[in-house]
C-alpha cells in the first residue's frame, strides 16, 4: 500500500513537474519566434497588435535593408575579432592569477584577496574610469575592448575553487619530474578544468558580443565600431525617418522601422545562438561541478 502511495506521489510530482517546465520553455520560446517571424513578414504583418506566430507577406526586405549598410561586413569583423580575442585573453589571464592565489604559500596572499574583494563591490565610477582610460592612451583603439576587460575577480573565485579541487598528488609528482609551474599550470590544472574555463569562456564571449557601452563612451572612430554600434545607428535613423514623415503614411512607416529593428535584433542574437550548443557540454559540466561538493 505504501509503495502504491509512494508511486502515486511521484507520478503527480512528475506531472506538476513537467507542466511547470513546459510552460517555462513557451515563455521563453514564444517571443523569440515571434520576433523571427515578424522580422521576415511585411508592413502589414508587423504593423498589426499583438502575437505574430505565422509569417504574413513573407519579405527579406528587412534584412536587406540592415546588411545593405557597406559599414555592416566590418562592424561583424570587429565584433569578431573583440569577442574571441576578449574572451581568450579574459579566461587565460583570470586563469594564471586564480592558480596563483590557490596556493597557500603565495606570499601577501590575504593582500591580493582583499583587493579583489573590494573590486568585486565598489567601483570608481564612469568619470575616473574614462580618464584613467585616457590617460592609458585607450580612446579610439581596438584595445579598449580587450584590456580593461581582462581581469574580473568573480570568475577568478569561481576559478580558484577548481584548481583547490586538483589533486595535490598529481603537482607534487609532477615536481618530482621537474616541471615548471608554467608546465603544471599548463598540462595539468588547464586540462582537468576544461568544464570552469569554457562556462567562463561562454559567459565573457556573450559580455563582449553584447557589449555596447564601450564604444558610446570610449570610440568616436566609425572604423571600430562594432555590430552593436552599427545596429544602434540604423535603428536611430530608422526613428528620425520614422518622425521626419508625417500623413497617412505613419502606420506603415512605424511597420518598417518595427521590422528593422526585429532584423538587428535577429542578426545580433544568432551567431550565439549557433555558438552556444558547441560549449553546452563544458557548460553544464562547469555548472555541475561547481554545484556539487564531496
Amino acid at each position: 500500500m505504501e509503495v502504491r502511495f509512494v508511486q502515486k506521489e511521484n507520478r503527480i510530482f512528475n506531472i506538476i513537474n513537467t507542466t511547470l517546465l513546459v510552460l517555462f520553455a513557451l515563455i521563453i520560446v514564444i517571443p523569440i519566434w515571434n520576433i523571427l517571424v515578424s522580422s521576415v513578414s511585411g508592413n502589414s504583418g508587423v504593423g498589426t497588435s499583438g502575437m505574430v506566430l505565422i509569417p504574413q507577406d513573407f519579405t527579406l526586405e528587412n534584412y536587406r535593408k540592415v546588411l545593405s549598410d557597406e559599414s555592416i561586413p566590418r562592424a561583424l569583423l570587429i565584433s569578431v575579432l573583440k569577442t574571441v580575442i576578449g574572451a581568450f585573453t579574459h579566461v587565460a589571464f583570470c586563469s594564471m592569477v586564480a592558480y596563483a592565489l590557490s596556493k597557500t604559500n603565495l606570499m601577501g596572499r590575504s593582500i591580493y584577496t582583499m583587493m579583489g574583494v573590494i573590486t568585486m563591490y565598489f567601483s570608481g565610477g564612469m568619470i575616473p574610469t574614462y580618464l584613467l582610460i585616457k590617460s592609458l592612451g585607450l580612446l579610439d583603439s581596438f584595445w579598449v575592448y580587450i584590456i580593461p576587460a581582462l581581469f574580473s575577480y568573480y570568475d577568478v573565485v569561481i576559478l580558484m575553487n577548481f584548481f583547490r579541487d586538483v589533486p595535490v598528488s598529481l603537482e607534487e609528482s609532477a615536481k618530482i619530474d621537474g616541471a615548471s609551474e608554467f608546465t603544471i599550470f599548463s598540462k595539468i590544472y588547464v586540462p582537468l578544468s576544461k568544464p570552469a574555463l569554457a562556462t567562463i569562456l561562454l559567459f565573457n564571449g556573450v559580455a563582449q558580443w553584447n557589449d555596447f557601452m564601450t564604444t558610446k563612451l570610449y570610440v568616436t572612430n566609425e572604423k571600430l565600431y562594432p555590430l552593436q554600434m552599427k545596429i544602434y545607428e540604423i535603428i536611430v535613423q530608422s526613428n528620425m525617418n520614422s518622425m521626419a514623415n508625417s500623413g497617412s503614411t505613419d502606420v506603415v512607416i512605424e511597420a518598417s522601422t518595427k521590422g528593422i529593428q526585429l532584423a538587428t535584433i535577429v542578426i545580433t542574437t544568432l551567431p550565439i545562438i549557433l555558438i552556444y550548443p558547441l560549449l553546452q557540454k563544458h557548460f553544464i559540466g562547469g555548472m555541475m561541478a561547481g554545484a556539487v561538493k564531496e
